[in-house]
């Protein structure tokens, strides 16, 4: 890796601009769940509200009363279950490639190459996401 030129200055303010980015992904991630929580809790159901007796399904933020919901709230939680692995990868990914960045530069610096050439490779490595309800069962990729 002798041919590495890299500036730490430029790398410093490009992980900062990534780490606010990343901050916002974070954000967009807590609204869209909001949002379709109140989306779902809004939709109503396709039944008399005395009537219903089957399972309650959909999104809930915790510390809400559950009431009965319809096929809206039941697609909404569908999207999200199912976009939720990806968000978590993406958030993981982008932590990790900031932070192996961080680390090749710091190895650059103080000239130990080697060191910056692992901590390269590993932040290519796709991150293990553990999603919950999995069993423990570790999953990569999007």
């Amino acid at each position: 890796m002798t041919g590495w030129d890299i500036s730490p200055v430029g790398v410093q303010a490009t992980l900062t601009t990534t780490g606010e980015a990343g901050g916002d992904l974070d954000r967009a991630a807590t609204t869209l769940l909001n949002d379709l929580m109140s989306a779902s809790s809004s939709a109503g159901t396709v039944v008399p509200g005395g009537q219903f007796s089957g399972p309650l399904v959909g999104p809930m933020a915790p510390g809400r009363s559950r009431v009965p919901t319809g096929p809206v709230a039941a697609a909404l939680a569908q999207y999200l279950s199912e976009r939720q692995k990806k968000l978590a990868f993406m958030a993981r990914r982008t932590a990790e490639s900031v932070q192996g960045a961080a680390e090749a530069t710091r190895a650059y610096v103080h000239g130990d190459l080697e060191t910056a050439a692992e901590a390269q490779r590993n932040a290519l490595k796709p991150p293990k996401i553990d999603m919950p309800g999995t069993g423990g069962k570790n999953s990569g990729g999007a």
